[in-house]
This record gives C-alpha cells, sequence and structure tokens, in this order.
C-alpha cells in the first residue's frame, strides 16, 4: 500500500469505528443522493455505505470508480489455540477412530525448552496430551511439533493374516496399504481426508523401518499467512464491456472490478480461467457464471468454454468428482441452461442447432442412468457441493451419494428439460417439446412432493439412505435459490422460501446448520455466487430486505478483499479460513455483475425478447446509467432513477415501450429510459440466525435386539427411524427392536434448538438370508491376484469383456427385494476423477436401474464394498436378471470404465 492509500484507510477506520457499535440489523433509507456518512445497511457483523464497508477495526473505501483501498488483514494467525487435534490415516481415509474422536496435543513450550514432540501414539489408540495450559496461552508463531505413530500393531496383523481390521470392521489388505498421513485442525493440517494424497508434507514416514512413523511440522507460519491487496486501481481496458455509473461509488468501484477481472479470466485460447488458482474449463462454474453474466458479457468465449466441456460423441463432461465423477454426479446439465442463456442472448440460431442434439442426448442418458420413477426425481450429488464430507454424513459413500436426490440438482434438471423444451418448439420438433415439458413437471412434482418442508417453510437439502430414503432437513442455499428462479416454488411458496431459509451474519452459508467437525469449505461458508443466486431469488419473490442484505453480503467482501474471492468462512467472514479459496472467481464476479444486469435493470431474456424487471431496494435509490448493453443486434444505453419493483413509466428513444420488453429485430444503438415508482413493495422478513452447528451423527450399535448409541455433545433427545419413518422420539441412549421381518434403522441427534444431526448409518435387522449369487460361476474367474473376495474368485468387467451378464437369481418368497453387488474398483480415489463405473440391469428388456460401482481408492483392488441397492419386486422362484454395458452407460472417462465383481447380494425388504 502507498502512504496515500495508507494514511486515507488508517484515519478513515478510526473516524468510523463508532458506526458499527449496533444491536440489530437494519435497513436504512436514503435520498436520492445518498448521504455518505449513513448506512445503506448495517448488522453486529459489518456496516455498508455508499462509498465504503466497515468491518470493526476494519474499512475499504472507494476513493473513485476505478481505485478501491482496504486494510483488511486476516485474523486466521491471531491467537490461535495451543490445543491441536489431530488423526493418523492410512491411505488418505478417515480410519482410524471414530468420528468425534481425535487426539489431543498441547503445542506449548515444554519444561525446560524442550521441543513440543508426542510419545509413539498407537493407531486407533486415543492420546490425550495432560500438559498445562493457561486460558491466555496461545499458539506461537512457527511452532515446531514432532508426532510419532506407533504403527507396529498393524504392520503385526499385516504378517499375520494379511489384513488389518479398522474401527469400521473393514478389512484393509497388506497390498492396499500405500501410504500413512496426519489430518487434523490446525495449519498445515487438514480435516480434508480425501486430499492427503495431494499434500506430501502431511505423509509420515518409517526412516529407519522400526515402524515408528513420525512428521515434523512447523504450525502457525506468519509466513504462510494468506493476504490480499490493500489497493485496487483499473489497469485494464474495459472500455468495450457495458459501462455502470450510480450515485454508489463503492458498487460502481466493484463493478468496474468485477469487469477488469472478467478480462482476466479469458485464456489465451478464449475459453474462460475457473480462478487465479483454478486454471481449465469446469462446467458447472463456467455454466452457473454464464447464466449470471458472461452470455451477456462474452458470449463467444462463453460459447467456446461450453464446447470445451463436450465429448467427442457429443454428451456434456461432468467435471471430475465423488467416487469417479458421473453418475455420482449429474450437475453437468446446467450446460443446457447456460447454453439456452447464450441463444437467447444472441440470437444466434446456428448455435442453438449444435447445442440442441448435445443437451438431448445427454438428458437421454441422465433419464436411464438417474432419473427414479418412484419419486420423479434425479439421483446424483449436489450441485457443485461436490466435495464428500463437507454435505454428507461420513458414513455415506460414493454408491449412497448417487442414491440420494438432492435439491440443486434436481433444480438444474428441471430447468434443463424446460429448456430443451424450448429448444424443440423453436426448432419446429413438437413431439420431443411435449415429452420434455412433461418430465419437467414430473421432476418438479417430486421436488415439491418429497423436499417440501412445511413446517420449515423450505426445502429439505437431500434425500439419502439405501433401501428407504429420508429427508435431510438442512437448509441448502444454491438449491432454494434456484427452485425460486427456475418457477419449481412459486407465488406464496416461493416468498416462504425466501422468508424462512436462515441466513447468516456474513450472508447465506451454502447450508444450514453446519456439521460438526468439518473445516470450512462448503460446510460452514458463504460462496458470493450463490449469495447472487440468492439476490436473484429474492428480486423475483419480492423480498426488499432479502435483497438489500444480500447486496451487501456480496459487496463486503469484495471491497475488503478487493477481489472477487470464491468463498469466505461463514463464522467470521474470513477468506482465509476456508479449506481452498481463489481470487479473481469466474462465478464470483459473475454474480457482481450479474446484480447490475439482472437485479437492477432486472434485465431477463424470454425467448425472442429482453424484458425490464428492475428491483431497486430503497436503500440504494437514486440514479444510475448503463450504456453500451448488447442484446443481440443492438446496444442499449439505460437510464433508470427511483426505487422499488414497480415501472412508472419505460421508453424507448422516447416512445412509451410496451410489456417493458426489447423486440429481437432490434438493431442499432438506442436509449432506454425507465422510471421506478419509488414505492417500496409489502414488507417481508428474513430469517437471520447466528451461525450454529448442528450435533454429530450419531454411531449406532446393534446387540439382543436392542439399539444403542453414545451421548452426543449438545443433543437433548434422539429420533429413531425405522425405514426413513419417525418410530419414536427418546432422551435415553437406546431402544429395544422387536424381532420381526426387514427394518433398517437410524437414529437423528437433536438439540435444544431443533436442530438435527444427520441420520446414523442404516442399520438393518430381520434380514433373511438369500444366497448370493457367485459371479465367478456365471463368467469366467478373474486372474488377477487380488485378495479379500469371497468363493472361488471373482468377475472383471470392461467395456469389451464380459459386456454382458445373465444372473439367475432365486428367491424364495414372492416380495420387494433390494439387489446389489460386491465389488472393487482401485482406478482412482474416492473424491475425484472420472472412472466411476456402471451398468445397467434389466429383466429382459424391463429397465431395473442402474448399478454404479464407484472408485474405492487408488490401486486399493482387495477394497471391496457394495453398489447402490436396487430395488425389484420378485415372484417366488428364479428370475434371469441382465447387468450389461449400453451406449448410456459411458463414463467420463470414456475408455476406463472397469471393476472386479464378487457376488450378488439379494435381501427382502418387504
Amino acid at each position: 500500500m502507498n502512504s496515500r492509500s495508507l494514511s486515507a484507510a488508517f484515519l478513515l477506520t478510526l473516524g468510523l469505528l463508532p458506526a458499527c457499535q449496533t444491536t440489530k440489523p437494519t435497513t436504512v433509507a436514503t435520498a436520492v443522493v445518498p448521504d455518505v456518512m449513513k448506512p445503506i445497511w448495517q448488522s453486529d457483523a459489518y456496516t455498508l455505505y455508499p462509498d465504503r464497508v466497515v468491518q470493526g477495526r476494519h474499512e475499504a473505501r472507494a476513493l473513485s470508480a476505478t481505485e478501491l483501498v482496504s486494510n483488511y488483514q486476516s485474523p486466521v494467525n491471531d491467537r490461535q489455540s495451543p490445543q491441536v487435534e489431530f488423526k493418523f490415516s492410512i491411505n488418505g481415509k478417515d480410519n482410524e477412530m471414530a468420528a468425534g474422536l481425535n487426539h489431543l496435543l498441547m503445542a506449548v513450550p515444554r519444561a525446560g525448552g524442550g521441543a513440543v514432540e508426542t510419545p509413539p501414539i498407537v493407531f486407533g489408540q486415543r492420546y490425550v496430551d495432560t500438559t498445562p495450559a493457561s486460558a491466555d496461552m496461545y499458539l506461537a508463531p512457527n511452532t515446531p511439533v514432532r508426532i510419532r505413530l506407533d504403527m507396529r500393531p498393524v504392520l503385526a496383523a499385516f504378517k499375520k493374516q494379511g489384513f488389518y481390521t479398522t474401527f469400521k470392521g473393514d478389512k484393509l489388505y497388506q497390498q492396499d496399504f500405500k501410504h500413512v498421513y496426519i489430518a487434523g485442525g490446525t495449519a498445515p493440517l487438514s480435516w480434508d481426508f480425501d486430499n492427503l494424497t495431494n499434500k506430501p508434507e502431511l505423509e509420515m514416514t518409517d526412516a529407519n523401518g522400526d515402524g515408528i512413523y513420525e512428521a515434523t511440522l512447523t504450525l502457525n507460519q506468519p509466513a504462510a499467512a494468506k493476504t490480499t491487496a490493500a489497493s485496487w486501481k483499473k489497469t485494464i481496458n474495459t472500455d468495450d464491456f457495458p459501462q455502470y455509473s450510480s450515485d454508489y461509488p463503492l458498487a460502481d468501484a466493484l463493478y468496474n472490478l468485477a469487469l477488469e477481472e472478467a478480462r482476466r479470466a479469458v485464456e489465451p485460447d478464449s475459453t474462460f480461467r475457473t480462478g487465479k488458482e483454478w486454471a481449465g474449463v469446469w462446467t458447472r462454474d463456467v455454466s452457473y457464471s454464464i447464466i449470471l453474466a458472461q452470455a451477456s458479457l462474452q458470449p463467444k468465449v462463453a460459447m467456446n468454454s461450453l464446447m470445451r466441456k463436450v465429448s467427442a460423441d457429443g454428451r456434456i463432461i461432468q467435471d471430475t468428482g465423488t467416487g469417479g465423477a458421473y453418475p455420482c454426479s449429474t450437475d453437468r446439465i446446467v450446460w443446457a441452461t447456460a447454453a439456452w442463456e447464450i441463444y437467447q442472448a444472441t440470437g444466434d440460431e446456428a448455435w442453438l442447432r449444435k447445442v440442441y442434439p448435445i443437451i438431448r442426448q445427454s438428458i437421454a442418458d441422465d433419464r436411464q442412468n438417474a432419473y427414479d420413477p418412484a419419486t420423479g426425481l434425479v439421483r446424483g450429488e449436489s450441485s457443485f457441493l461436490d466435495w464428500r464430507e463437507q454435505t454428507y454424513p461420513r458414513w455415506m459413500q460414493p454408491a449412497d451419494i448417487y442414491q440420494s436426490e438432492t435439491l440443486g440438482t434436481n433444480a438444474v434438471h428441471y430447468q434443463a428439460n424446460i429448456v430443451l423444451a424450448q429448444m424443440a418448439a423453436k426448432l419446429g420438433d413438437p413431439g420431443t417439446a411435449a415429452q420434455h415439458k412433461r418430465q419437467a413437471e414430473t421432476i418438479k412434482a417430486g421436488i415439491n412432493r418429497h423436499l417440501w418442508q412445511e413446517e420449515k417453510g423450505y426445502y429439505g437439502q437431500y434425500l439419502y439412505g439405501r433401501t428407504a430414503l429420508t429427508l435431510s432437513p438442512r437448509a441448502e442455499a444454491l438449491g432454494e435459490a434456484l427452485c425460486v428462479l427456475f418457477g419449481v416454488a412459486e407465488g406464496e411458496r416461493a416468498q416462504r422460501v425466501l422468508a424462512r431459509t436462515p441466513t447468516t451474519p456474513y450472508g447465506i452459508s451454502c447450508i444450514y446448520p453446519q456439521i460438526p467437525g468439518i473445516p470450512a469449505y462448503h460446510n460452514d461458508a458463504v460462496w458470493p455466487f450463490v449469495q447472487s443466486f440468492w439476490a436473484l431469488a429474492a428480486a423475483q419473490a419480492g423480498n426488499e430486505a432479502s435483497l438489500t442484505e444480500s447486496m451487501a453480503a456480496i459487496y463486503r467482501p469484495a471491497a475488503l478483499f478487493l477481489t472477487n474471492k470464491e468463498n469466505f468462512v461463514a463464522r467470521n467472514g474470513d477468506f482465509a479460513g476456508t479449506q481452498i479459496n481463489s481470487s479473481n472467481m469466474l462465478w464470483s464476479l459473475s454474480g457482481s455483475l450479474g446484480l447490475v444486469y439482472k437485479v437492477l435493470f432486472g434485465m431477463q431474456y424470454q425467448g425472442e425478447r429482453l424484458v425490464f424487471r428492475p428491483f431497486v431496494p430503497q436503500a440504494f435509490a437514486g440514479q444510475r446509467r448503463l450504456t453500451g448493453f448488447r442484446y443481440r443486434k443492438a446496444v442499449l444505453d439505460v437510464d433508470m432513477s427511483g426505487f422499488g419493483n414497480q415501472i412508472a413509466s419505460i421508453t424507448l428513444d422516447g416512445q412509451p415501450l410496451p410489456d417493458a420488453a426489447i423486440p429481437a429485430g432490434l438493431s442499432g444503438r438506442h436509449k432506454v429510459s425507465i422510471t421506478l415508482s419509488s414505492a417500496a413493495p409489502a414488507a417481508q422478513p428474513v430469517n437471520r440466525v447466528p451461525n450454529a452447528v448442528a450435533p454429530e451423527t450419531p454411531a449406532v450399535t446393534f446387540a439382543a435386539q436392542r439399539l444403542t448409541w453414545n451421548a452426543l455433545a449438545g443433543a437433548k433427545s434422539y429420533k429413531v427411524l425405522k425405514n426413513a419413518a419417525l418410530l419414536t422420539s427418546t432422551v435415553t441412549l437406546g431402544f429395544d427392536v422387536p424381532a420381526g421381518p426387514f427394518a433398517a434403522y437410524q437414529v437423528v441427534a437433536v438439540d435444544e434448538a431443533g436442530r438435527e444431526s444427520f441420520a446414523s448409518e442404516p442399520l438393518e435387522t430381520g434380514v433373511v438370508a438369500v444366497a448370493p449369487v457367485q459371479l465367478e460361476t456365471l463368467a469366467p474367474k478373474a486372474t488377477q491376484a487380488y485378495k479379500g473376495y469371497s468363493g472361488k474368485g471373482f468377475v472383471e468387467i470392461t467395456p469389451t469383456l464380459n459386456k454382458s451378464l445373465t444372473i439367475p437369481v432365486t428367491v424364495p418368497e414372492t416380495g420387494l427385494y433390494a439387489v446389489d453387488f460386491r465389488y472393487a474398483n482401485g482406478n482412482g480415489p474416492i473424491n475425484t476423477n472420472n472412472k466411476c463405473a456402471f451398468r445397467t440391469l434389466r429383466r429382459g428388456p424391463a429397465l431395473l436401474g442402474t448399478v454404479v460401482l464407484p472408485q474405492r481408492g487408488v490401486e486399493e483392488w482387495s477394497n471391496w464394498g457394495f453398489s447402490n441397492p436396487i430395488l425389484v419386486r420378485l415372484e417366488k422362484g428364479t428370475h434371469p436378471l441382465t447387468l450389461a454395458y449400453e451406449p448410456a452407460n459411458q463414463n467420463m472417462n470414456g475408455e476406463v470404465n472397469q471393476a472386479m465383481l464378487d457376488y450378488v447380494r439379494v435381501k427382502r425388504v418387504e
């Protein structure tokens, strides 16, 4: 920071500290020309003024429309606790001790000045350091810590029996033993088990081969502290982009900052870069960015980027993700809405004809692989929430995540079918149009039937489980917003979503309440692009208070950090406390621009016209101007005054503009003038809540016909579920289960405020044994020397090897059965890559479902688990089922679609 900027920031901070001493969030009306000394919005957390934002001792100010200064410093290294929680990990898995049980180390100087060092800690045995520490003792900068791990019991088990049994009862075979890591909550430690394999500094080594593994870490490194710039001044020419000006200097400067970062986000090959730290094109990131702003701002780059995410055979590419991506993750279809947005902005029919078959084929694949006829919903991971432990209970494997039916992903599938129907109608294909309009209505009905929570007034996060699905009551911000924006929630229901969904002090967190023991990223975090979609939803539902708060929540971080960060911690608003972050983030900057285009000026593409539906909160009343906005062959200069969401008058080149709609055929440069009514819409509430954490997920055991679990911190009662339905509530730590037919039990912990934990892993009772079908009796036995299989061997499947298997399944009684496969897939880690194997299961020509066989670990071919269960009604007797590789079963890798199959398991569930 130069001396001029430093002096200005310092003096302004001193002068405005009293402004943030308030106890209640409020919105404050301003005059036509705003008074820079009066807040626009304020809360206990921060205050927004027309030209600056103040958060405690931190302040950012717009010196002009092209210059910002900020004195923000991350508090992430200030006054850190010396208590360090950690666990050990074999192969990057959370496999040492149960959730909530961590080793505890006091990283404080030892008597006599000795180094901080642990004794050898036996893997699986909890260590608690008893070194005394006072309440005012903090973690010293650059504290070296030597951590020692005794792996001898694990190694002895390998030598004696060839495997080690983890606390979960899983067998870890010696040939699958690759690495030992340390995970934890104090940097450079991380609780992100799935990404430990990417952090060599956290790997423990046994230098002398004595079975004692060691790692030396340096904690609280000021030199490694994350920082942001102290000033920003425009240096890139963006005059060819639409220019914006208003009575609000901070908003103007942040718009210009976003324009400059939008230009920086274009790679030399004319595709979008996802963020400063994220090279390349990501399907969901670029699609959401195009919907927010880039279809209007940079349509050619948007086209290039979308086409980069199309496979050679004309299918949309799912980003790498959980268990090897598609179909565990299915939100690639948001690409369709982005493609339609580009067409509406440009009117390019060649583009429309290019993308139409891609979308049609991709939805056809999804209908076979992921659409659930029982609920009308679509299976697969929550859209963009693609980090398993950040939004799902720890017990859920990728196959379970495929089985889940999530809010945001269903919203984008609903809209994709609407888009395809509109494209088909435009291109003269009425049959396809009608088909996908019906499909969209089926998904919409499924969302409103199965995910809506009448008592809460917003949708639940997802359905999850195995043989029966229960609803997670957590709010999921992006999904809630998209349901309003796309019209899944209509009228009074849309207004209730905006009024009742919890929002935290720094914005709407991705989920609410938060998950205990999981660091900030999707959990305990606010993402500006999600906040922008929430702002769009607030405008559509007419909620002025929510819109004002959203605009403040978008402006605050961009101003203080002087860049559009990807995310920040919901707990304290800091960018540095999340697991991964990036500056110049494409969807964040696009959301900032979208506030101007889609909210304040309310520009909406409606097929073959551009409609103005502006919404200016009273707190942002005044004059504003947008020049050089391109709509197809027209260039628009728009002046607007007043506030509210009702247009008093609108003219095009001085003549009244019917329906406030620009026709698609307009060409040349034109002037639009809008005067708003300056009447506030009817007041609607906002559900502002403290950022809070739900109880931990119970770990339940079953013995002697009784379920038991341990007391959990903060839990006041426990719900017992039977086959996903509430059976009883209790304050005890057990429940007697009557003998009877098959049932799946789960337990949910509930705190005093009614916040619920995740349901525990389903525990099945009354299972009637049906002889498993050993697949090596039906096809040639595989020759690989893998361990842990049952029977006499296992079968390998690839796109060419055992492409189709006919499996005779014999059941003793007529009923509903769950059919799944014991399998191994060592083609990649559990959290990323693109080699998820999957196949189609049929009885004759009838489609029964998709068998998903996700990755289970890099080269871990003796790591066996079960696929998702498929529910099939079978008559007494023998039924030939066919497991086949079909064209729709092509994964995102395109070549490696491989798994080892041990046997078919059949359980009667009804």
